[in-house]
């Protein structure tokens, strides 16, 4: 009897996303598919170990269990080393390599950190959840990267940016949340051409965070609205706290026409960087398709939740940006109810109540 409780659960729960809530508790099962693929397989072994006659219900729970299955590789599957990688392209001379890692605000281990700066030597490096015990300890590197973006906060959502060149139109823009910062510039590559970077950390949905998605979908809609005004070579990262199989980042995949590098590479799960078992991947980079990704590398253990993730983005050989891809009616309403769903329920959350 337990046994099928289990496998009712596991056959219903991978649906829980496609209900729309944005509720933490239905978005979880998005984020722990590649875990409930391994203990369905264990269910699915020991229904069929354990059971000595089948009965109709025993068959049906077989048959549901392996659609469910098969459902959860077709989402995951093109994430894994086994799906067929795009083409390699000829490296280029305008590139720009980026060290990108949540850096976790109450972790000490500065030296750890920086001898993963050291080890890669990125152009730039993008820290999150710093505050201003990771400030002092960054100010090491200062020497190499003279130019930065400092937002330290003490609240898990700080944010710093460091530059071996100097930034162009750079800005920090609270999009939806007034206490979650996002990072915006243009960094030259050379040749008169540069690159635009979004570098974003929502919050996640969690009992312990935001109880639903709608702030955190709202700053990826924006960002993707904004992408689309730009038009030019353009890049995505940071720890979005949202796996890259979910309907909102697919949704902000297909309005902006960016691509995920993780594609036939593997699925470069970051966090938990303590738990093996419960590692999902949060940490992303999306760029737009005149760009490409050529090393992509992620960090060893510095003692934080999160793993940091090393990337070098050169600009394609004689491709100019592409046009926009053109979304449907329901497409544009989807995107819009959730940038005024996240905004209202910010407002709500500002808002105190008041007792009659």
């Amino acid at each position: 009897m337990v046994l099928y409780i289990f496998i009712v659960f596991f056959i219903i729960s991978p649906f829980f996303p496609a209900i729309g809530s944005a509720h933490w508790f239905f978005r979880t099962a998005d984020f722990v598919r590649i875990q409930s693929l391994v203990i369905q397989a264990v269910l699915l072994a020991l229904l069929i170990y354990l059971k000595e006659e089948f009965t109709v219900f025993s068959w049906v729970l077989l048959g549901g269990l392996v659609l469910t299955m098969i459902y959860q590789l077709f989402k995951v599957f093109p994430y894994s080393s086994l799906f067929p990688r795009r083409r390699s392209h000829a490296p280029s001379d305008c590139h720009v390599s980026i060290l990108a890692g949540n850096v976790l605000q109450t972790n000490s281990c500065y030296p750890d950190f920086l001898n993963e700066i050291k080890r890669f030597d990125p152009d730039l490096v993008l820290a999150m959840e710093t505050n201003q015990d990771w400030e002092d300890c960054l100010s090491e590197i200062e020497d190499k990267y003279p130019y930065s973006i400092k937002v330290p906060l003490e609240n898990f959502y700080g944010m710093h940016l460091y530059s071996k060149k100097e930034l162009q139109n750079p800005e920090v823009k609270y999009q939806i949340e007034d206490d979650k910062p996002s990072i915006f510039f243009d960094f030259p590559t050379g040749n008169n051409n540069s690159i635009f970077f979004c570098c974003l950390h929502p919050a996640p949905p969690s009992p312990t965070e935001n109880e639903t998605s709608k702030e955190r979908d709202a700053e990826l809609m924006l960002t993707g609205k904004r992408i689309r005004k730009l038009q030019k070579p353009t890049v995505v990262c940071g720890d979005m706290n949202d796996v890259v199989w979910s309907r909102t980042t697919r949704l902000f995949k297909k309005m902006t026409g960016m691509i995920d590098p993780r594609v036939g590479r593997g699925f470069f799960s970051t966090f938990h960087a303590g738990y093996f078992f419960l590692r999902f991947p949060l940490d992303h980079l999306f760029h737009t398709r005149d760009l490409y990704v050529g090393k992509m590398i992620r960090s060893k253990n510095f003692g934080s939740d999160h793993f940091a993730m090393y990337y070098e983005i050169h600009h394609k050989k004689s491709t100019d940006t592409p046009k926009n891809p053109k979304l449907n009616g329901d497409e544009k309403e989807e995107i819009n109810e959730l940038i005024e769903e996240g905004k209202e329920n910010q407002e709500n959350m500002d808002t105190p109540s008041t007792q009659k």
